[in-house]
């Protein structure tokens, strides 16, 4: 795989970016979910930190705790946890979005008593009554906050941090839609890394890296076709490694729609009656995970869609072995995107880098069945 100017800030969950951030009075907090509003997590002097194992090889202390059938994400987030490389947050808040993760905020509070932990119940449906739910959830995490940091977070300081959401977003935009260009300039393993980068460091201390990314993509020249053009569809995934070895036949992951993705990760928060009711519906309806009832309709047509913006040749569905979630919701998510027109290839995984030449051999053979 080759290297690029983010390599440094995803080898270790406290990157140098962190580091630097808390050395001059930064908070990290972390966060697991998309349903976890980032946006509330980054009044300063908090910053929010998406947590995950870069490397992840065992889970042999997790497995003490958490059953073998709980899915390698959150097992290997355990792991991570008791071996001390969380140590420097300065507390987390996890989304009560699937059992997985409600074990992994029972076990992380039981086992390792952090200074502050709060976890988020999120509500099945997106109506009027889940959203109202919702805004109270969000309430109380902001009283948490403050009584714990002694902040006083007000409705400005709450319009002050949508404002610089969105204008960082915006930047990651920017990038973004250079791929869908009839010549990507950029591959899908480094539109990753930008990503991982920036739902992982403080986003002042990155946005220059990041606008360093985009001129030098801007830059580039005699850019080749690539054999094909793939989307990537699924959930948990934050190892560049993966999108790597599929680009590795030649092919280029052009579109994504997963957890740490840009669709829908890069939508702004939009206006409403009140900063944080803006915060609530962004956080409760963008992403449109499987957990959500009568929600099914929406992620088809949002996937369709996107693979028409993109004119993706094929998409790759991927989900972590024991995820009910995105392992319930993949047979008829499959069976839905072929009616549709759309070549597919579901794939299930560990959360670590396993198995990655049998990925390869799967994408090799499903662009020969495209005539790529």
């Amino acid at each position: 795989m080759k290297t690029n100017l983010f390599d440094p800030f995803l080898e270790e969950p406290a990157g140098p970016l962190v580091q630097q951030a808390m050395e001059n009075g930064g908070i990290a907090v972390g966060y697991t979910c998309s349903y976890v509003p980032s946006v509330l997590l980054s009044i300063p002097p908090l910053f929010p930190v998406r947590m995950r194992a870069p490397g992840a090889s065992g889970t042999e202390l997790a497995d003490i705790y958490l059953s073998k059938l709980t899915c390698s994400y959150t097992r290997s987030l355990l792991e991570f946890s008791m071996d001390f490389r969380y140590d420097f947050l300065g507390g987390w808040v996890h989304a009560a979005s699937c059992d997985h993760l409600r074990r992994l905020n029972d076990n992380m509070t039981y086992l390792l008593s952090p200074d502050f932990s709060h976890i988020i119940d999120v509500p099945h449906r997106a109506g009027k009554e889940g959203l109202d739910w919702f805004l109270e959830e969000l309430k109380i995490l902001i009283g948490r906050l403050e009584t714990h940091f002694g902040l006083t977070i007000s409705d400005d300081d709450l319009a002050r941090a949508i404002a610089d959401y969105n204008n960082f977003v915006g930047l990651l935009t920017s990038v973004a839609e250079r791929r869908k260009e009839d010549l990507p300039p950029l591959s899908g393993t480094e539109f990753h890394k930008m990503m991982l980068a920036a739902f992982t460091s403080p986003r002042h201390l990155i946005r220059k890296p990041i606008e360093t990314f985009r001129d030098s993509v801007r830059e580039r020249k005699n850019i080749k076709a690539p054999r094909a053009r793939l989307m990537l569809v699924g959930g948990q995934m934050d190892d560049p490694r993966y999108i790597d070895t599929i680009e590795s036949t030649g092919a280029v992951v052009v579109a994504d729609r997963f957890c740490t993705g840009s669709i829908p990760g890069l939508d702004p928060i939009g206006p409403a009656e009140s900063p944080l009711r803006a915060i609530a519906e962004h956080t409760l309806l963008a992403p449109s995970c499987p957990r959500m009832m009568e929600d099914f309709d929406r992620r088809l047509k949002q996937i369709v869609d996107t693979a028409a913006a993109y004119r993706v040749d094929g998409i790759l569905l991927e989900f972590i072995k024991f995820c009910d979630t995105w392992g319930v919701e993949s047979a008829s998510l499959v069976a839905a995107l072929r009616e549709s027109g759309l070549r597919v290839l579901s794939l299930e995984r560990e959360y670590s880098g396993t198995g990655l030449g049998q990925l390869q051999t799967r994408v090799q053979a499903f662009l020969e069945s495209m005539g790529k």
